[in-house]
């Protein structure tokens, strides 16, 4: 789950021992979305992947994040994950009407609260087969993702995060999405400091060890642009274009950058792309 930017404010540092916890966290995430990859196919339901997300989270002893959030809302987030096909950008809301078809694009995103640690991911699946251009537009928002978390590391800018996603899927002729950004997490869902996903490098806040942050670009086949529905939480593209989203928990470390969401035994070539 994203949030709109807000007014920048300081980054909480984790200790090893939180960094530890929101491993865990980011684990049982991974392997949700491990078994969500499973399901998806022509005939789901929304309210399907829902359902296994809610059930397989309490099983664990944890709870959803996304449901009924904000507290005290005046529009709380009816389910534990997010859905978002084809032109919904962020935050669709799962439904037991709306099925899955074949060349359909998904982003599941869940956000499980273990032990007080969030471990907030997501990831876009291609419903069966799709035409070249939309598998094309799935792979480079992946791109996009993995160049941005490539770059951070102590000492690094917030800006570069952005400044290495923008360069890569404007050149590839997509659109990124401006109003709704990366953030602090930990045992709080949405902290400083906000990652936006367009940026000029060398401009931010400054990267220390222990800063713990989500990395979740919106990468549109169209124009940047995009609007909010009136159940107050699906974002739709403005021009319907298709939109796809990745997003990985990230932890700077002493040297470099910890994947707190990658699934067991996975890696992420974090070399120059």
């Amino acid at each position: 789950m994203v949030r709109r930017r807000r007014k920048p404010e300081r980054a909480v540092i984790l200790t090893p021992e939180e960094v530890e916890g929101m491993r865990v966290a980011g684990q049982f995430a991974a392997g949700l979305l491990d078994h969500v990859a499973r399901m998806i196919e022509p005939g789901l339901t929304t309210a399907e992947i829902d359902a296994y997300v809610a059930e397989e989270t309490k099983r664990r002893g944890g709870r959803s994040a996304p449901l009924g959030y904000p507290a005290g809302g005046r529009h709380p987030f009816p389910r534990s994950c997010c859905t978002s096909v084809n032109q919904v950008v962020c935050h669709g809301i799962p439904s037991e009407h709306q099925v899955l078809r074949e060349g359909d694009i998904i982003n599941v995103d869940v956000t499980p609260v273990i032990d007080g640690f969030h471990g907030d991911t997501s990831r876009t699946f291609i419903v069966g087969e799709a035409d070249p251009e939309v598998r094309r537009l799935v792979n480079d928002t992946f791109e996009a993702m993995r160049r941005g978390i490539a770059v951070v590391r102590p000492g690094a800018h917030v800006g570069d995060i952005g400044h290495a996603i923008q360069t890569f899927a404007e050149a590839r002729g997509h659109g990124v999405v401006r109003t709704y950004a990366g953030h602090g997490i930990g045992k709080v869902f949405h902290g400083p400091p906000t990652i936006s996903h367009v940026g000029d490098p060398g401009t931010g806040e400054v990267f220390v060890p222990g800063m713990t942050f989500t990395v979740e670009p919106m990468i549109n086949m169209g124009d940047w642009r995009c609007m909010t529905l009136s159940d107050h939480w699906t974002v739709v593209t403005a021009d319907r274009s298709l939109s796809a989203q990745f997003e990985h928990t990230v932890s700077v470390t002493e040297d470099g950058v910890d994947i707190l969401t990658l699934s067991p035994g996975a890696t992420l070539d974090l070399g120059v792309g």
